[in-house]
């Protein structure tokens, strides 16, 4: 049940992601320099946000708790995270804080994918990314192994 959900979502976010690339394409001149990794950068990517995705939706009991996820928390991540800028141009020690945020290795290896410029490590991105996958995994294996919020 968990794997169409997540595959659901994973497949909806990937259609929307290359059809806004698809649009960018027309306005503005677009390169890929590693067309695969962008390909397996944007599949990690939405499924570890779907099952993050599945994992508040079991969670939240109304509509408040549901939104309350993406408002306080994935939207700072997001914007803190390097999306807008390159994280080399903050001072040293905001740099430092800044890798405890785990946006920062998507945007990092979504933008290695695409200007060949990334900053942290592609393979640390990798990692980093795959990483967040399995602890959402578990997190999800965990709530079907528990019963956790789920209707019998």
């Amino acid at each position: 049940i968990a794997a169409s959900y997540v595959g659901a979502a994973a497949t909806k976010s990937m259609i929307l992601g290359l059809i806004i690339l698809a649009t960018a394409g027309l306005f503005v001149p677009l390169q890929v320099a590693h067309p695969v990794w962008m390909l397996l950068f944007l599949v990690l990517t939405a499924v570890t946000f779907s099952l993050f995705g599945f994992i508040i939706g079991i969670w939240a009991d109304n509509f408040e708790k549901l939104q309350l996820v993406p408002l306080l928390i994935i939207t700072p991540l997001t914007f803190l995270g390097g999306s807008f800028y390159s994280i080399n141009m903050l001072p040293p020690i905001w740099q430092t804080i800044t890798l405890f945020n785990p946006v920062v290795y998507l945007v990092s290896g979504f933008r290695w994918s695409f200007y060949d410029v990334a900053d942290v490590s592609v393979g640390i991105s990798l990692f980093m990314t795959v990483l967040f996958l399995a602890v959402f995994l578990a997190v999800v294996a965990w709530i079907f192994k528990t019963g956790y919020r789920l209707k019998t």
